[in-house]
């Protein structure tokens, strides 16, 4: 018997599918198709994290062009708006950023105001550890590695109303530091070929199904309550159809990327009305020591692939704009001055992006100021001037309606800085 604690409580359950270039399983699409004569769930607001793992340089994804001691400090890495040189032009946003000309895609989006970005974030603590900066992003408090659970676990239990096994999904191969803790989350590869393990309960460590059905027959109705047994009959129901045809809204076309698999199949569910409130999934590659590029290159193709599914995955959600935003989030950014191999290495403040209709969009948030030595921290980075819980927490507090950001932060006793509307 799998208990109350162990199934409700433990961390989170892990869905172990076929790999993320598998497809799309055909029981969703169905259920897809089918949405408009019945809707499993009411709809609900949904927040979409994506972290880009290995720090992405910031300073190259938005540019400050007119600032000269960049261009002194990156020779051969510094990117200007003017057109007619050797490298297609940054597109210009209000005189002083450029965006990359690698994500394009985005730059309809942050016209039309419904992308914002913020400039010089990043955590007060200034370790350049990928590990430790990751930890402490995720799990919101920088500067106590003994937090156990994660920022978005968090978020999910400040929702106030039941919750059903899809509330919280991470569309990855293993639960994230972000949601680690007492309330339930999914870790899916893929949707397809259901698998579940239990992670976090050492009563139940080693209990395994091999679907959703297994496990339901290992519990009971009064342990699932009525959401849990409505879940499983909604999984079970979909299990029997079949699938291959999900067409995307508005013909779109999602990069057969992973970052686009995953973003597709989160459409999915949001189409689905199966009770998603918080989804997470990650862009990875950013680490760039070396042969960083400019318009062309790995920074360019990271970029690229980022807007690119971004956007997609906007474009399919046209229905349900009003009901989606989506953040990006990375440990740090990289160093202002280039090094000998042509690439960056690692620093300290980056930028993020928030897309939907509830931001205040086509603005470049935060203070960058010029890039002179003695404004730099420790006289080599971008300094930190936004600390990111101001961001993560206003875009929760604003989309998900949450109220308590000494809970969702518990170290933090900042400002937010008006990136949402409202």
């Amino acid at each position: 018997m799998v208990s109350r604690r162990g199934f409700i409580k433990s961390g989170g359950l892990a869905l172990l599918g076929v790999g993320l270039m598998g497809g799309i399983p055909g029981f969703l699409a169905e259920a897809v198709a089918s949405e408009k004569s019945r809707q499993l769930y009411s709809k609900r607001k949904v927040m979409v994290c994506i972290f880009q793992r290995g720090a992405m340089d910031g300073l190259m994804a938005v540019t400050p062009f007119t600032d000269n001691y960049l261009k002194e400090a990156r020779p051969t890495l510094f990117m200007s708006a003017a057109k007619g040189g050797n490298v297609d032009p940054l597109i210009d946003l209000d005189g002083h950023f450029g965006l990359h000309p690698s994500m394009a895609p985005f730059a309809q989006l942050y016209k039309q105001k419904q992308l914002a970005i913020v400039h010089g974030i990043g955590s007060p603590n200034n370790t350049r550890s990928h590990f430790d900066a990751q930890d402490y992003i995720e799990s919101g408090t920088p500067f106590n590695k003994g937090t156990s659970s994660g920022w978005l676990n968090r978020a999910v239990g400040l929702l106030g109303h039941d919750s059903t096994p899809f509330q919280a999904v991470s569309l990855t191969s293993s639960l994230p530091r972000s949601f680690y803790g007492d309330n339930p989350a999914l870790a899916v590869s893929n949707l397809q070929d259901f698998a579940i393990q239990m992670r976090g309960n050492p009563g139940g460590a080693n209990t395994a199904a091999k679907s959703f059905e297994d496990l339901y027959q290992q519990t009971t109705s009064s342990l699932l309550k009525n959401t849990g047994k409505e879940s499983f009959d909604a999984i079970k129901m979909l299990q029997k159809t079949d699938i291959k045809n999900y067409k995307p809204a508005n013909n779109v076309i999602y990069p057969n990327t992973a970052l686009g698999n995953s973003l597709k199949q989160i459409a999915q569910l949001i189409k689905m009305d199966v009770g998603l409130e918080v989804a997470f999934t990650e862009s990875n590659g950013w680490d760039t020591h070396f042969n960083q590029g400019t318009d062309k290159g790995l920074f360019a193709r990271n970029v690229a692939d980022l807007s690119a599914c971004i956007a997609a995955f906007w474009n399919d959600m046209e229905l349900y704009q009003d009901d989606v935003t989506v953040m990006t989030m990375t440990e740090f950014g990289r160093t202002v001055k280039q090094n000998g191999t042509g690439g960056t290495d690692h620093g300290r403040a980056s930028c993020n992006f928030i897309l939907g209709n509830d931001v205040n969009g086509g603005m470049v948030h935060g203070n960058v100021k010029p890039l002179a030595i003695e404004n730099l921290e420790d006289g080599r980075d971008l300094a930190v001037t936004t600390d990111f819980r101001a961001v993560f927490s206003e875009v929760a507090d604003k989309h998900l309606k949450l109220k308590n950001d000494r809970i969702l932060f518990p170290d933090w006793k900042g400002n937010q800085i008006g990136v949402m509307r409202g």
